[in-house]
């Protein structure tokens, strides 16, 4: 009879809720950061880069480094400020694109491109002008900042957890709007009103070099 049909479907609903109200009561505040950080992942990258399904398995971690191995004299340079990511990352110089081995700090306010003692760059995240990176499964992302005299240009890193890393970034930015997965190539800034060109392509092994033409090339 209609009447029993229209009774499952209800019944059907009802239960369908009760499991996920189940489900979200029963869910840890570790796991839940997690969940909403997969969510960004996937608005960010998902069906656009290689790499995004074999990394939904793998949880986040809150920090690749701990603030304790950071130099003391780093931490001094940025007391007052909430750290909370910290990963090595591999900064390629804008000009020469020799590849130097970094770490960057994310904290409540600002992204710092770290070499030992020293910092060598801080991006503030309200003056962050954008986050690209490949539609291949390289670990590059360029953060494009703003043209004035306190920036050298756009940073170029390459980050062993692409996806983890982008998404604490653009969360703490606020700016998940303003990522771009792009395909083939990029221009990013060099300083003083220069620009340069990034190269993507498919090899049979993973390279960042220099090629004859001064661009540089991620197979």
């Amino acid at each position: 009879p209609g009447f029993l049909i229209q009774t499952s479907e209800m019944l059907q609903k009802i239960c369908m809720r009760n499991l996920v109200r189940k489900y979200c009561r029963g869910l840890t505040a570790e796991r839940k950061v997690q969940l909403q950080q997969k969510v960004v992942t996937s608005a960010v990258f998902s069906g656009k880069k290689e790499g995004y399904l074999e990394s939904l398995s793998q949880p986040f971690l809150d920090t690749r480094l701990k603030v304790n191995d950071l130099n003391p004299k780093v931490l001094q340079l940025i007391s007052g400020e909430n750290i909370k990511y910290v990963t090595p990352v591999i900064k390629y110089d804008r000009n020469g694109f020799k590849a130097r081995e970094r770490l960057l700090v994310l904290t409540q306010s600002s992204a710092y491109v770290v070499e030992m003692a020293k910092i060598k760059q801080k991006i503030e995240y309200s003056t962050l002008k954008g986050i690209s990176t490949s539609n291949l499964s390289d670990g590059i992302v360029v953060i494009h900042v703003p043209e004035d005299k306190q920036q050298k240009g756009d940073v170029i890193l390459q980050c062993e957890h692409i996806f983890e890393t982008v998404t604490k970034l653009c969360i703490l930015a606020n700016k998940q709007s303003l990522v771009k997965v792009v395909k083939g190539s990029l221009r990013f800034r060099v300083g003083s009103g220069k620009e340069g060109t990034m190269v993507f392509t498919v090899g049979p092994e993973p390279q960042v070099f220099k090629d004859k033409t001064g661009q540089l090339t991620v197979v």
